[in-house]
């Protein structure tokens, strides 16, 4: 992905106004929103909800829509654990 992370870097630089610290900020902001665990994520969003003054039930409510609705990012596979996503 290291490639890929500065191809993008390169697209929106030239693409938008950014200067190139903050195109590589935007860029290590998304990707790290995007490899937030499930886990990660629950705990977080528990936390934060938490302190807006909901309590447990609405949290949980809302977490069940949350997940259901989010992007997480994957965890690593073993060569094994791709091959029986493919062939079963």
């Amino acid at each position: 992905m290291p490639g890929e992370r500065e191809d993008l870097i390169e697209y929106l630089k030239q693409t938008t106004l950014l200067n190139s610290g903050a195109v590589e900020r935007v860029v290590d902001d998304v990707l790290a929103f995007y490899s937030e665990t499930v886990e990660q994520y629950v705990v977080r969003r528990h936390r934060e909800l938490l302190a807006s003054g909901l309590r447990n039930a609405a949290i949980y409510a809302r977490l069940t829509d949350e997940v259901a609705e989010r992007r997480f990012g994957a965890n690593p596979l073993t060569v094994r654990q791709v091959r029986r996503l493919i062939y079963g």
